[in-house]
């Protein structure tokens, strides 16, 4: 009893300074490899026809879910790209914590500050993966982890080695940051401005538009009444079946639009409608795209007024978490009314020819979008690059 007593007694021995430092600067620097590998999916999602990051597992665990969603852009920057820039920042401080005169006190109470907020924001980002997109980002997971080691580790440093209150502390650090402003200045400033460049110039990428309609863009209707563009005798004739809430559909459509302004007279695009909406689509069990129903019979009736492209555009352009649209708006940028606009989502003979559509994609056995009918043959979320490289050449 006497010896557990003993043994209880005894103050923990901390272990050697460099062995904290250098666990900080593996957290950090895992930190910043993972948001330059989430800053570069970020990227492809939006320009890489092809692309799908590693983790795109299920509807649930998604990265490029997350990528897609408009929470992925913060103050007009991708968050990823944030988080390189945090990381960034809290690796420039470590060579001074470092230094003989920091005596293993100093800069820990600011890396402590920035940790802290590295941890508030990942608990914002992951209430709004639970709550808002509805899908996990296993990346963002491991990014979470890391900034929540890191507080956990600069708390550590100060609990091992400095005494002083955070507060105190701080202002500390703010006098030896002074006392070696000559190397710390030339450091910073620089670092500083180029955040500011990048926050008032950054590419919007991420916004997919296509050309401009033309009057030199040849459209009309099939025999069987469904809208194409491009081509009036093409080397290369693509139908496509796609829902309005799909991301995919909209990076590949556009895609396929820019190509045909490039390359006029090749390609000829034929439009379909295979809203994946619960309420439309016996394939879909359970709530899923809810509106993209709706969204195709606005289309449908469009089409009969000879304005099927122009409301493509706008009704692919509309914010994918927005619950609803308006009528009103909508009917303007088209140039349609908006009482008969309005109306047409209870059309019967606006349904019957949505439905159509949905049986022959069911017949072709479509089971998601976007999908794409070749040659009689049928190919799920992208096309394979030959086939049209095959019909540019």
């Amino acid at each position: 009893m006497n010896l557990t007593k003993k043994k209880l007694s005894k103050d923990i021995t901390a272990l050697p300074f460099p062995a904290y430092f250098w666990t900080v600067t593996f957290l950090a620097t895992s930190g910043l490899a993972n948001s330059i590998y989430l800053a570069t999916s970020h990227y492809r999602v939006y320009t890489d026809i092809a692309y799908s990051s590693f983790c795109a597992i299920s509807k649930a665990i998604n990265c490029d879910t997350v990528s897609q969603s408009n929470y992925s852009i913060f103050l007009g920057v991708p968050v990823p790209v944030w988080g390189i820039i945090g990381y960034t920042f809290f690796l420039l401080f470590l060579p001074l914590a470092w230094k003989k005169e920091a005596n293993k006190k100093r800069i820990w109470p600011i890396l402590f500050y920035i940790s802290s907020i590295f941890s508030i924001y990942s608990v914002i980002l992951a209430v709004i993966s639970v709550y808002y997109i509805h899908s996990y980002c296993i990346m963002c997971i491991l990014s979470f982890g890391l900034s929540f080691f890191l507080l956990y580790y600069t708390w550590l440093v100060r609990k091992r080695f400095d005494k002083f209150d955070i507060t105190d502390g701080l202002r500390l650090d703010i006098d030896y940051l002074w006392k070696f402003r000559k190397k710390t200045l030339p450091v910073f400033i620089p670092f500083l401005s180029f955040v500011l460049v990048l926050f008032i110039a950054f590419p919007v990428y991420w916004n997919l538009a296509p050309p401009l309609l033309s009057k030199e863009m040849l459209h009309g209707i099939t025999k069987d009444g469904h809208p194409w563009i491009g081509a009036q005798n093409p080397k290369l004739e693509i139908t496509e079946f796609t829902d309005y809430q799909c991301f995919q559909c909209k990076k590949m459509h556009f895609f396929l639009r820019q190509l045909m302004a490039k390359h006029p007279g090749k390609i000829r695009l034929i439009h379909r409608h295979f809203p994946m909406d619960h309420k439309f689509n016996p394939l879909v069990k359970k709530p899923f795209h809810v509106g993209s129903g709706e969204m195709a019979l606005l289309a449908i009736y469009a089409t009969s007024k000879d304005k099927f492209w122009q409301m493509n555009d706008v009704l692919f352009e509309i914010n994918r978490e927005s619950k609803t649209i308006n009528i009103k708006e909508l009917a303007e940028a088209v140039g349609l009314n908006p009482v008969e606009l309005g109306h047409s989502v209870n059309n019967k003979m606006l349904r019957s020819k949505l439905q159509r559509d949905i049986l022959n994609g069911l017949k072709l056995r479509i089971s998601g979008t976007p999908a794409y009918v070749i040659d009689k043959e049928v190919y799920l979320g992208q096309i394979p690059p030959e086939i049209i490289k095959k019909a540019l050449d």
